[in-house]
């Protein structure tokens, strides 16, 4: 299904977003999805992932849609990384900027887990994210239109076991993302939080999350697509059906909230489950 702009103007307008778009995390799953569906719409991309066999193989997908397609192979948590994204998209022009490398790869009880690793999931979802954030942001401000969209996830709503560094990194990530809207509302680029829950991805699928369990889990294709349909309508977009549930687990009585959403929580990775058997102060 194509993206589809509405006769009041508002879905996805190519022109406001093209002629080129950059997505960090567009080899496989969510990201890519909005390659195929910006290909589709006529919108060069250029791809940014860590794994260069699925990076090509979305590359050659997108290629096939009658569009260009650069790749640039990277570990996002390396510094050095920012500047090569830089000089490879500086004579471009860049009209859609998508942050979709925001795994959790690393969950573990805080006080027992390795800082260093906490550290490279702090550096994937917030220092490389900030720095390609700011010098893609600044560019679309002077060109006085465009867009952000930086992939969240609902574990930013709800502290959870094993998810506390991965739940603050979402939660900042929102919170940035609604200052950024207030800060480019005026100066003709929209910005957007599309906030993901359970979704079928290689990614969740390597983490061991259980897609058949509590939560019903959202196909690739359809956030993607839901997230450049509202792209226009930030700061924040809750995909997948879900806005009722982030509704529920965003009151103020957190301490009722978080235990009663514990042991569901755990059923979404089985293999995490055993390790939170031991007792527990309520």
């Amino acid at each position: 299904m194509p993206l589809s702009e509405n006769a009041d103007g508002s879905g996805f307008d190519p022109k406001r977003y093209g002629p080129w778009a950059v997505i960090a995390g567009g080899s496989e799953g969510v990201g890519a999805s909005f390659a195929h569906q910006l290909a589709d719409a006529g919108i060069n991309v250029v791809l940014i992932a860590r794994k260069p066999g699925p990076l090509e193989e979305t590359a050659e997908e997108v290629r096939a849609r009658g569009v260009q397609a650069l790749t640039l192979s990277a570990d996002l948590t390396d510094p050095s990384v920012i500047d090569e994204i830089i000089s490879v998209t500086d004579d471009l022009d860049v009209g859609l900027f998508i942050y979709n490398a925001g795994a959790n790869t690393y969950g573990n009880d805080f006080v027992e887990g390795d800082l260093e690793r906490f550290q490279t999931v702090i550096d994937l979802n917030i220092t490389a994210q900030l720095a390609l954030v700011h010098h893609f942001g600044a560019r679309l401000r002077a060109r006085g239109s465009g867009g952000l969209l930086l992939v969240g996830s609902m574990s930013g709503y709800l502290g959870g076991k094993h998810l506390s560094i991965y739940g603050a990194v979402k939660a900042f990530g929102r919170v940035f993302a609604e200052s950024l809207w207030l800060e480019l509302r005026d100066h003709g680029v929209d910005v957007l939080e599309l906030v993901l829950g359970v979704t079928r991805t290689p990614a969740m699928e390597r983490a061991g999350m259980n897609l058949g369990g509590p939560l019903k889990a959202s196909e690739p294709e359809d956030v993607a697509r839901e997230g450049l349909e509202h792209l226009a309508d930030g700061p924040v977009w809750v995909a997948g059906g879900n806005a009722r549930r982030v509704e529920k687990i965003n009151g103020p009585d957190r301490r009722s909230l978080i235990l009663a959403h514990h042991e569901p929580m755990l059923k979404l990775f089985p293999q995490k489950a055993a390790a939170s058997a031991a007792p527990t102060r309520s």
